[in-house]
């Protein structure tokens, strides 16, 4: 996030999991803030985002406990503004009226949650912008702070289905005037809502990419402008509050994000420029573009790299890492992503497509492959440094991350190609990803493993019940029970399910046989579980319920239980206890790979 102060991120701890803000000042010089906040993390929508939001003198930001703060520069204690129990997200200042803009979240289930649009004054008056619907997100402001505009949701559907935009004025008192909804020509998501000047900007996918619009709202009938880019995804699915792929260059033209074949790729546009340029090529996502000053800034992440902060010269188009950005493993050479895809079907136009990162040593044969489902499922990806997969590379596995049908940065058909079809298309593109490299001489088709975490740890269990290809597999906070998922599961992700897998009156068949816990008994493989005791996302009891089935069809699930951590091991202690477990039981149940192994130390 940018102001007239300079730039401000955040930078996760890894020893505590915390985070912290740092700043980049007008003078060039990077510096934590000492603030008394050392963990800012939103709790709307379960996921978050939008934590920060840079003002002139300072930074919102949302604590832990949910409050927004402003942060004043050379200031050390944070003045708190909100004293209520609601979560807020997706922060927005509004540097004129000296007041930030904010999602505000109150109750998690169907019955009792609610949203508003706010915006809370630095002396912690709140007003209540817009609150007729389901979900917000994406507050923005034109230039002159006089219009604003959002985005908006209604249950059943999540953010990457169907969604509108919002316009209004904002009057001399702060409250909004002629409030207006816009939806696209077609079914579409709607995103990212930006102004250059006073023109209003969105991501759409109502032609089948999120692709960069023009909205005239200023005509009775909507119209809708597309920019000139390629027929490619311009952004992912918004599972959290506050990304940004797009934004305005000072002085005219755009810095805008594609992904191609999975690989997000950074471009300007204008500014003198008689084409797009591609900015940065050594690094392969882009998130958080903003501008300060004449500089374009941007967080970028790499296969070889850690994290970067870089800063932008549009005019000469050359990039400079401000922060961040060092080897990510001195001294070792790193395994590199290759892009691959497998034989598109008779019925497809796209056909999966996913990363193989193959072992750094040198075997006689071909080695064994690790197929990793990613999490969501309506997520991806991507080719950026992965110390897990670094650590079985150098241990003499190959490792695949499939991007299977209803992975985002493919387009709209491709991503909603799941719908009703979780635990059958996801598990056949593992199996055919599979197929694919044991056939091109990349892997052992006798030592193929597959793990997952969270919905890729369901992924992972519905493979293994369906096929005998995988030697063993791993679930990793992994769903079992997607009937007990959906009648605990929070407001947010309360219609996904059903989107996923149909709805359960109409197709209860269906429902059992796409519940891994119910195909306990046909398992072909043996399963390793990891479990987080404090996990709020899929709660200990789908593990417990899943491990006691097996056991009682005469199976031996291998159970690791972890009580202090939630959905996501953020422990270091734990993380490696989790990879050595992993490892071991791979080892037994495949063929010794000691032979292959590079030393980590």
């Amino acid at each position: 996030m940018a102001s007239s102060a300079g730039v401000f991120w955040l930078q996760n701890e890894p020893e505590t999991g915390a985070s912290r803000i740092w700043h980049l000042n007008d003078q060039g010089l990077v510096l934590a803030l000492g603030t008394n906040l050392r963990n800012l993390r939103s709790q709307v929508n379960g996921y978050g985002g939008g934590v920060l939001a840079a003002a002139p003198g300072g930074v919102f930001a949302v604590s832990n406990d949910q409050r927004i703060h402003f942060i004043s520069l050379g200031v050390e204690q944070s003045q708190a503004l909100t004293t209520d129990t609601a979560a807020y997200g997706g922060l927005r200042a509004d540097p004129m009226r000296q007041r930030v803009l904010a999602v505000r979240e109150t109750g998690k289930g169907v019955a009792n949650g609610r949203q508003q649009l706010v915006a809370v004054a630095r002396d912690g008056t709140l007003t209540v912008l817009h609150q007729s619907e389901d979900f917000y997100s994406a507050p923005a402001l034109s230039a002159d702070g006089r219009q604003i505009a959002w985005v908006s949701w209604q249950l059943p559907d999540m953010p990457w289905l169907q969604t509108r935009v919002w316009t209004a004025n904002i009057t001399v008192n702060g409250t909004l005037e002629n409030p207006r909804a816009h939806s696209a020509p077609q079914p579409a998501s709607i995103q990212q809502p930006v102004f250059a000047g006073q023109d209003l900007w969105v991501m759409s996918d109502h032609e089948g990419w999120w692709q960069p619009w023009q909205l005239d709202t200023q005509n009775p009938v909507s119209l809708w402008t597309k920019a000139a880019v390629l027929e490619c995804d311009h952004a992912n699915a918004p599972w959290q509050l506050g990304e940004v792929h797009h934004c305005p260059l000072p002085g005219g033209g755009w810095a805008r994000t594609h992904y191609n074949l999975g690989r997000g790729e950074l471009w300007l546009s204008g500014f003198g420029h008689p084409d797009p340029i591609r900015i940065a090529p050594a690094f392969s996502d882009f998130r958080s573009l903003c501008t300060s000053g004449d500089f374009l800034y941007a967080i970028a992440r790499s296969s070889d790299h850690l994290d970067a902060v870089l800063r932008i010269d549009p005019q000469s188009a050359e990039a400079s890492v401000v922060a961040g950005g060092e080897p990510a493993l001195p001294g070792h050479v790193l395994a590199q992503p290759v892009s691959f895809r497998v034989t598109t079907l008779a019925q497809e136009t796209t056909a999966p497509q996913g990363f193989l990162y193959s072992p750094l040593t040198s075997c006689n044969s071909p080695p064994a492959l690790i197929l990793v489902a990613h999490g969501g499922p309506t997520s991806a990806a991507y080719p950026v440094f992965n110390p897990l997969i670094q650590f079985w590379c150098q241990r003499g596995f190959a490792v695949a991350e499939v991007n299977y049908r209803g992975s985002t940065g493919y387009g709209r058909a491709f991503r909603l190609s799941l719908a009703e079809r979780w635990g059958d298309i996801d598990v056949e593109d593992m199996a055919r990803a599979a197929d694919a490299l044991v056939a091109a001489g990349h892997a052992d088709g006798n030592q193929v493993f597959i793990q997952g975490r969270s919905s890729g740890g369901y992924t992972a269990l519905m493979a293994l019940s369906l096929s005998q290809r995988y030697r063993a597999g791993a679930s990793q906070f992994g769903v079992t029970d997607p009937m007990q998922l959906r009648r605990m599961t929070h407001r947010f992700e309360s219609g996904y399910l059903d989107w996923l897998l149909g709805c359960p009156k109409r197709h209860p068949q269906r429902w059992q046989e796409r519940t891994p816990r119910l195909r306990a008994a046909i398992m072909a493989a043996p399963v390793i579980f990891f479990q987080g005791g404090q996990d709020k996302v899929v709660v200990p009891e789908q593990t417990r319920t899943m491990v006691a089935a097996m056991e009682q069809a005469g199976q031996k699930p291998e159970l690791h239980w972890f009580q202090d951590e939630g959905h996501g091991f953020v422990q270091q202690a734990n993380q490696a206890a989790m990879l050595e477990a992993l490892y071991s039981f791979y080892q037994r149940h495949g063929r010794n790979t000691d032979e292959c192994i590079e030393s980590l130390s």
